[in-house]
């Protein structure tokens, strides 16, 4: 059986990010209960970052624990509820 190359492989697109493109503007910001807002991945933050699969999801703030965003989105028949830092969500 062949080894597994770990979860990430094949998400080479998806993590792409500017070299330049970094700032303490995503993380300052802050959501309200409700929002309708956008998982967008930093891959500068990786350890922290929800799954590639949630990458362009919309999803709505239901609310916060710790630094960290409730966000309620719906994958196939279900709802999930992830928690996301800020900086990897957009409005």
């Amino acid at each position: 059986m062949q080894k597994s190359k770990g979860k990430l492989r094949g998400h080479g697109r998806k993590l792409r990010r500017p070299v330049r493109k970094t700032g303490i503007t995503k993380h300052l910001q802050e959501f309200k209960v409700g929002e309708k807002v956008c998982i967008d991945i930093d891959s500068s933050r990786r350890p922290v970052a929800p799954l590639p699969k949630f990458q362009g999801r919309m999803g709505e703030i239901e609310g916060k624990q710790g630094t960290a965003y409730k966000v309620k989105i719906k994958d196939g028949g279900l709802t999930k509820t992830l928690l996301v830092d800020s900086v990897h969500l957009k409005r």
